[in-house]
């Protein structure tokens, strides 16, 4: 049906019908002579090109074709004078502004009533959509692989400094599979978000909320959205002091609380101000002092000490302190703002309230 596009003339009826169909196709539909001249050029190709046929017809399709793929169309008009169909193929073309667009090509001769080839039609489709989706899946699949990657070295070194400070297999494999529920949970969030970040907020409940007792957990501080990589570190973290908490501190009875409060400081403002802000969180935890010294075991030579002193403060370009007395356990993280937050993420009004609401 397209080779009659710019061949002789088979009766009004068929090419009424024949233009019909192709300027109703959403598929860019041109002829072109085998000096490569446009003589044919329907709406779809208005559309996509952002020439009008006016404008198009007469002109060379070299107008299309970026400089660097010009050898392109000299291949094609090789095959079409032997008379080859070129097979459909992906390449680039220049619309009216200069942007460039990816088009999907199939390319046929165009033969006139003596079976002479005269030119060639062309159907470009636009796979701009397609190939963005493509973009984004190879993008994500590289954040995945990384973090993937990271996660192994996380539990090696969980394992390797779990294995250190327990000499009971049973208590070492619930530990283990502790933490490693825990870098899942972090993980959910984060594949829930595509990884674009997570809510300091969810990542607290998420850690906190298998040791129940939300009565007794006040949070308070501005909404912010964490990068994957604060996602991973802070949550780590909030398993730890939770972990800690619930056998020997705030949440091992119903007279401890925990308040955890997060800040920026004011620092500089402006758009360039995010790296010189500072991100400031804290831990307090009061509970019933213990008559034994078993509360402060965790936190004083197990993981869990590692990951709140060093881990944590270390891969987010920041500082932290551990303070413990009777009853009382705090922990403070101050890290540069930009290694905390998603950029150009802002901040809302505080929030205070209770675990649970």
């Amino acid at each position: 049906m397209i080779d009659v596009l710019g061949g002789d003339k088979q009766g009004a009826t068929a090419d009424a019908r024949l233009a019909a169909i192709v300027d109703s196709s959403f598929d860019a539909i041109i002829s072109k002579d085998l000096s490569s001249v446009i003589q044919s050029w329907n709406q779809a190709a208005e559309r996509m090109f952002g020439y009008s046929a006016e404008e198009a017809i007469g002109q060379s399709i070299l107008m299309l074709i970026p400089d660097h793929l010009k050898s392109e169309e000299t291949e094609i008009i090789t095959k079409v004078r032997s008379g080859d169909r070129v097979a459909s193929y992906e390449t680039t073309r220049r619309r009216k502004d200069g942007t460039l667009i990816a088009v999907s090509l199939t390319v046929s001769p165009i033969r006139n009533s003596h079976g002479e080839i005269i030119g060639a039609s062309k159907i470009a489709r636009d796979i701009s959509a397609a190939k963005e989706s493509e973009r984004r899946i190879r993008l994500l699949m590289r954040e995945v692989n990384h973090r993937v990657k990271n996660q192994f070295a996380v539990i090696l070194s969980m394992v390797r400094e779990t294995s250190k400070r327990s000499s009971d297999p049973h208590e070492f494999e619930e530990m283990i599979r502790a933490r490693i529920m825990a870098l899942s949970r972090s993980h959910d969030l984060l594949v829930i978000s595509e990884w674009a970040g997570a809510s300091l907020f969810d990542l607290i409940q998420e850690h906190l909320k298998p040791f129940g007792r939300e009565e007794q957990i006040l949070l308070s501080g501005p909404v912010l959205t964490l990068q994957s990589n604060a996602v991973q570190n802070l949550g780590m973290a909030f398993h730890e002091l939770g972990t800690n908490s619930s056998k020997y501190g705030a949440l091992a009875s119903e007279a401890g609380r925990i308040e955890i409060t997060w800040t920026i400081d004011s620092g500089a403002s402006g758009p360039d101000a995010l790296g010189e802000r500072e991100f400031q969180l804290l831990w307090n935890e009061t509970s019933p002092p213990y008559a034994d010294d078993r509360r402060e075991e965790t936190t004083r030579k197990g993981f869990g000490t590692v990951v709140l002193q060093r881990v944590a403060p270390q891969s987010l370009g920041g500082s932290a302190t551990l303070e413990r007395s009777p009853g009382h356990l705090s922990w403070r993280l101050s890290a540069p703002l930009a290694s905390i937050i998603v950029p150009q993420a802002g901040t809302e009004a505080n929030n205070n309230t209770g675990f649970g609401t």
